[in-house]
Parts: C-alpha cells; structure tokens; sequence
C-alpha cells in the first residue's frame, strides 16, 4: 500500500502549464519496477530494460492525452472570450440604440407636454387653468409652512423683534418724530424696490415700469425744479405732490436735480437687480442637480441651452447674427466675471437674463452677481437714464420738442395744442398752495395714461394666474417622468 502510494504520486507529477512530466525509470529497482507495472494494470514479465520501456511508453501516452486536454481547455476559454467579447459589443451596440431612442422618446414627450402646458390659460381652458392655479398655490403655501417649521428660531426671532417694532411705534414718546420720518422713508424706498421688481418680470408684458412710474416722476421733479428754481420742495406733501417753495434759489444744476432724486432711483435699480435673481437661481439648480435644462423647461434656460449648442457647433460664423450677440454675451460672463456682469448690468440690455442664466450655470458665487448686477444696475444705469430725462425734460428742450412737433404736416398743430395745454396745466399745479382745492379737467394724455396702467396691471395678474398654472401641470409631468424612470 506504501509502494502504491509513492508510485502514484510519482506519476501524477506535471507542470504548472498541465504538461505531464516522466520520471526516470532507468534508475529504480526490478521489483519497485514490477510493483509500478502490476499497479497501472500492465505486464510485469521481461528484463528490466523492457520493464523501463514498458513504463516510458505508457508515460507517454499519458503526456499526449494531458496536452489534448489542455489545449482542448485553451480553445474552449478562447472560443468563450471571443463570444463574450462578441456579445459585449452587441450588448454595447443595442444599449446605445436604445439610449439613443429613449433620448428621442423624452423629447418628443416633452414637446408635447411643452405644447399643452401652453394652452393652459384662462382664455382657452378656464377651468384647468384655476384648478392649476389653486392647486399649485396650496403646494407653495405649504411648502412654505413647512420650511417655517423648520426654522423655529428664526421665526421667533423675528416675531419677537416686530412684536418689539410695534410697541415702539404705538408707545408715545420723543421718538415718535423718527418713528414717522423712518416710515415715510421705508414705504417711500419699499414702493420703489417693488415697481423694480415689477419691471425685471415687465408686468407680464414687457414694458418697463419706467416708462410707466420713475421716468414720469424724474420728468415733474425735472420741470418743477425749473419752474420753480427750486429744489427744496415743501414736504409733507411732497412726494405725493410737488409745491414750490416761498423761497427761489435760482436755476438748479443737473446734478442738484439728479441728487433729489436719486434715494428712489437707486431703490427701483435695486429692485431690478433683484428681480433678475429667478434665472440665476433657476440655472444653479439645474447645474448642480445634474438635470438637462430641458427638465426645467424656462425660456431663459431654453435659450442659454441653445447658445451653448452654437458654441459646440463649431460653425459660429454661420449662426444667425442675434445667436453671436448672445455667444458674445455669454463668453463676456464667462471669461472676464465680476466685471463682465458689471458691464452687462450698467447698461440697457436686453439680454441681461442671459447672463444672469450663464452666471448660475457656472456656478458664479451669489454676491458676485448680485453685487455687480446692484451696482450696474442701481448706481452706473440709473444716473445715465437720469441724465437722459432730465436732459430731454428740461424747459428749453421740453419747448424745442413742442415746436418740432407743431411742425409735422398736417397732423403737428393738432397734436401742439393738447400738448401745450398739459403743460401749462402741470406748471400751474406747482403753484398751488397745501390745501387749495383745485377742480379737476379732463385731459385726453391722462385718460389714455390711466386706462393702459389698468389694463396693462390686469393682464399681469392673468400672467400671473397662467405660469402659476402652468407650473402645476410642469410639477406633474416630473412626477410621471420620475416614476417612468424607476
């Protein structure tokens, strides 16, 4: 059993690589000879060198029959390489056809969902549109709620401190005379930040509350100075009324003009560089949730998506001349920062969302933008719009624009007259003493004036009502994008 043993170890032995391995037989006794032939089953008659023969030529046999099965194993694994290499590129190839179709599929979805969402307006579907609108308004007003309650503290905190407000302002004292002079001064500064706001979204229409309410305002300070001489107007009632004063001090300068009116410029100026903060947000968040703009499905968004399709385009000198302006306005932002926001923001520009929309793409710090857009915004732009009424509003050119306007066929007198009549009328209001009443005329320019503020602050608030809506039905078509996902 020993023996038995030692032999079949022996003749076991190979190579790491399978190969099988003889031993020298020549070397060993007749009878250990003998023993190793009776245990492989083979004859064990015969000298000794037919003996060392016999075991040569059966080693043999077993070194063929392992290096078949070794090679055998070695096409086996080769031939299961190459199929599974095989099957990896299919696997790839079918992978990338059905990425690349399911990427078609979601943009077709979304053109859809994109051109149902516009037809959700009130004068098409009244209905959906103020379910929308409600649903949508109790989804903000308690996600608001919950993020109160998140924030106890600072609530209290700021209960207590307008608990503390209104008990000084209702606790007689010494301090009431800047109690009131810091009301006035706030409601006066809050009325200006808001109409800014109002202006960045453009009352839902477009057109600047500039032109509607700073503009104006700068335009009767501007012809009351020079009607009165004066700056130093009597307040109360000014703002809300302009009265000479007893006392002229002569013709003011431009810059006299433009410091009585600036608190209120630089407040509408703040009040546009805050209402550009929606697309800067907007953008941030889309870049930092690793979202397509697609999903975020905003105008601004859509066009910076398309700017940067241009730029990876390559063929920028064959775009359109509207999509190198913005290229331009996006690598300014890019490259150049702080500054290229200052300079975008000082100026008149209408493709200042674009930039706001780059900034946040690019992760542009929060003060850098805010801080260059107040500054181009609230400072650089408004003095130059100041210069520009004043300049346009003062008594010699406010006359030389009446002359030219007389001066057009056939049309020019008809249209001097009710222009001059409304400015002798302005002047004559400067004059009128605190508490005279004064009966009112009718005037066409002021008609007209009122009815388009009306009709322009009720289409507003139908916008308002209509992206409020359409923003429940973008909520909803998320959710069944996310659920489509998992």
């Amino acid at each position: 059993m020993a023996t038995r043993g030692r032999s079949s170890n022996h003749v076991g032995t190979g190579d790491q690589n399978g190969k099988f391995a003889a031993p020298k037989y020549s070397s060993r006794t007749v009878a250990w000879l003998r023993k190793e032939l009776r245990a492989r089953g083979l004859s064990a008659s015969g000298l000794k060198v037919d003996l060392v023969a016999r075991l040569e030529e059966a080693d043999k046999s077993m070194s063929h029959t392992a290096n078949d099965i070794h090679v055998r194993r070695a096409q086996l694994v080769d031939g299961e390489a190459v199929n599974s290499q095989e099957e990896n590129v299919a696997n790839a190839g079918s992978e990338k056809s059905r990425t690349s179709n399911s990427e078609a599929a979601l943009k077709h979805q979304r053109e859809m969902e994109r051109q149902e969402r516009e037809q959700i307006v009130l004068w098409r579907q009244p209905f959906t549109t103020l379910q929308y609108f409600t649903l949508e308004t109790a989804i903000l007003f308690h996600g608001y709620l919950l993020r109160l309650m998140e924030n106890k503290g600072k609530v209290l905190i700021s209960i207590l401190l307008t608990l503390l407000l209104v008990a000084l302002y209702h606790t007689p004292g010494a301090h009431q005379e800047y109690v009131v002079l810091m009301e006035k001064k706030l409601h006066w500064c809050a009325y200006w930040v808001f109409l800014g706001i109002l202006s960045s979204v453009g009352l839902g229409t477009g057109l600047h509350t500039f032109l509607l309410y700073l503009g104006p305002h700068i335009a009767q300070v501007t012809m009351a100075a020079y009607e009165c001489y004066s700056v130093d107007f009597p307040e109360p009632p000014y703002p809300d009324q302009i009265i000479c004063p007893d006392e002229m001090e002569g013709t003011p300068s431009i810059w006299a003009i433009i410091a009585k009116v600036r608190l209120e410029a630089c407040m509408w100026g703040i009040g546009t560089a805050i209402g550009e903060l929606p697309p800067y947000f907007m953008a941030k968040a889309a870049r930092l949730s690793g979202d397509d703009l697609d999903e975020f499905d905003d105008d601004e968004l859509e066009e910076f998506e398309e700017v940067q399709h241009a730029r990876e385009s390559g063929n920028l000198a064959q775009q359109a001349w509207s999509t190198r302006v913005k290229v331009a306005v996006t690598k300014l932002v890019e490259r150049v920062g702080f500054v290229g926001i200052l300079a975008m923001a000082s100026i008149p520009n209408p493709l200042f969302d674009l930039a706001g929309v780059t900034c946040g793409y690019l992760l542009v710090p929060f003060w850098t933008f805010f801080g260059a857009t107040c500054i181009g915004k609230a400072v650089i732009k408004m003095h130059i719009q100041k210069v520009f009424i004043i300049t346009i509003f003062s008594e010699h050119h406010i006359e030389t624009l009446v002359s030219l306007i007389g001066q057009l066929p056939k049309i020019g007198p008809s249209l001097t007259a009710p222009f001059q009549d409304f400015l002798e009328k302005q002047k004559k209001k400067f004059h009128i003493k605190p508490g005279t009443n004064v009966p009112s005329e009718p005037n066409w320019l002021s008609y007209i004036f009122e009815k388009v503020l009306i009709l322009m602050i009720a289409y507003f608030v139908l916008s308002i009502v209509n992206s409020t809506a359409q923003s429940y039905h973008k909520r909803k078509s998320k959710e069944n994008h996310h659920k489509q996902k998992v």
